[in-house]
């Protein structure tokens, strides 16, 4: 089961070192996410992390970036997805990117064929965004169908209820404020996820 990391949306102290130390911990894939940041912070950051990591990272803007490093990783927010196409997807899967997206709804999940992996959200009440609130019932339990893409559950995952996310069936889970509510516990923070995880799936 995947569990993935996404950048915190605005910057963090010595976060280069952080995303460096997450990977160091475990971590294998990270989406870089910062909407209001320009072409050159992404640049800064990038060039900061590992050159060894790169390949782990997904970038949410800035996609030109993956001439530049060795990035094969694009994700699609949802906004971008729809002014974007089937076409283009295609070509990218052809020259070798992995693809993913963001959806709010389970009725997209079998339209997202071209995509490896979507993000669903909310599943729980988020940790990041305030009135965020799940619109899952607590038994609730992922049905899927091979040919559709992985489902991961992001949205208010935390050590209390990452166990449930594993129960509801999702293919993995994505982390937002349970890593950077509290920058300087990220690491900490992340092996308490991961070892949860693992003891769970044993």
């Amino acid at each position: 089961m995947d569990l993935i990391v996404i950048s915190a949306p605005q910057s963090v102290d010595n976060e280069a070192a952080m995303i460096n130390q997450l990977f160091d911990a475990g971590l294998t894939r990270f989406h870089l996410r910062k909407p209001e940041w320009n072409i050159h912070q992404f640049v800064n950051l990038l060039e900061g992390i590992d050159q060894a990591f790169h390949p782990n990272i997904a970038l949410h803007q800035h996609h030109m970036l993956t001439d530049n490093f060795n990035i094969k990783r694009l994700h699609y927010p949802e906004k971008h997805r729809v002014n974007s196409g089937a076409e283009k997807w295609y070509d990218q899967k052809q020259k070798g990117y992995v693809l993913s997206t963001s959806i709010h709804h389970l009725a997209e999940i079998p339209l997202m064929k071209e995509f490896e992996y979507v993000f669903f959200s909310p599943v729980f009440n988020s940790l990041s965004k305030p009135g965020y609130q799940s619109l899952l019932e607590e038994d609730f339990v992922l049905k899927k169908k091979n040919h559709e893409p992985k489902v991961i559950a992001l949205g208010g995952v935390d050590e209390t209820n990452l166990k449930n996310a594993v129960k509801m069936n999702f293919n993995g889970v994505a982390i937002l404020g349970a890593i950077w509510n509290t920058p300087e516990l990220a690491t900490v923070n992340f092996k308490k996820l991961n070892n949860i995880l693992n003891n769970q799936l044993e």
